[in-house]
């Protein structure tokens, strides 16, 4: 069974789960709730909660190694699969450090099989046989191919959490040259707006609320704040389509696929920008993780010819 993960700054994604890349210790204490609860070596875990530090290397500390685990409880339990299974993990990193960290990444989730662990109450032994590892973002894009198909060049924008990745597509190919990893993710966006909002009002809104704002779908909030919140997007599209020209990529003169949790937040604010040849927003948060799905099927298929 092969199983994509998207192993974001912000979220966590599958292709059927995305829950928030926060994690909280409780020890050998059980927690006071059983909702997304791990259960690992005696030492007890809450997923999806809070945010954790913005880290270089994924592989310092044991948490993206436990929230790969959930991920796993729960996109099983998602397809119905035994709770005993063997899997194949398919999961992406950034551009510009993909051949730097595909060694260590891969060893990082390949450790001690089969692993053994409850979630939210339920015992689960998994093998995981190998992890294929791709770049972010242009799997994300082969999930829907005839987007390639009629246009000599692309511009590929993948808005994460921490990082929005670049990359130029000419004659459907990755021009290598022009990947670039910019730190302007939505963890930022949503600070600044959050600050905007104290200086501004006095109130300290969450990310959850902030989020619902732009996705426009608050019903009960602050109108002032509301109006904060739709300006500083604004600001912060204009301030990440100048920091893309700057870096040598035009996004007047060719096609700009946006994708990732930013394109979802950013949606209506991106395709109202001025001046843009033709936006294309993709707002499935789990593209990335449904396109390592992808290429590692077509691979398997290769291989059995």
């Amino acid at each position: 069974m092969i199983i994509g993960i998207d192993h974001g700054y912000y979220a966590i994604k599958t292709r059927h789960c995305s829950f928030p890349a926060g994690l909280t210790c409780y020890g050998s204490h059980e927690p006071y709730t059983r909702q997304s609860v791990l259960e690992v070596d005696g030492q007890f875990y809450v997923c999806g909660t809070g945010r954790q530090p913005v880290r270089c290397d994924k592989t310092e500390n044991d948490t993206y190694y436990l929230l790969t685990l959930a991920a796993l409880a729960q996109e099983i339990k998602m397809r119905g699969a035994p709770n005993e299974s063997s899997v194949k993990i398919a999961a992406g990193l950034p551009l510009t450090s993909f051949g730097r960290d595909k060694p260590k990444f891969r060893q990082y989730l390949l450790r001690s099989q089969p692993v053994l662990f409850r979630f939210e109450g339920t015992e689960y032994k998994i093998a995981v046989e190998d992890v294929a590892l791709f770049p972010q973002g242009y799997a994300a894009l082969l999930t829907d191919p005839d987007l390639l198909l009629d246009e000599p060049s692309l511009l590929l924008m993948d808005i994460g959490g921490w990082t929005v990745d670049l990359m130029r597509l000419d004659d459907r190919i990755p021009n290598a040259a022009t990947c670039r990893s910019m730190e302007l993710g939505m963890i930022r966006c949503l600070d600044e707006i959050g600050e905007q909002i104290r200086r501004s009002l006095g109130l300290s809104m969450t990310a959850a609320q902030i989020e619902s704002v732009l996705r426009a779908d608050a019903s009960r909030m602050d109108e002032n704040a509301k109006k904060i919140i739709r300006q500083e997007a604004e600001h912060y599209t204009k301030r990440l389509l100048s920091a893309i020209a700057e870096s040598g990529l035009d996004v007047r003169a060719m096609p700009a696929v946006f994708l990732g949790g930013g394109a979802a937040l950013l949606k209506q604010y991106v395709s109202a920008a001025d001046g843009l040849c033709r936006p294309i927003i993709l707002d499935d948060v789990s593209l990335n993780a449904k396109g390592y799905e992808r290429l590692t099927e077509q691979m398997a298929q290769k291989y059995e010819q």
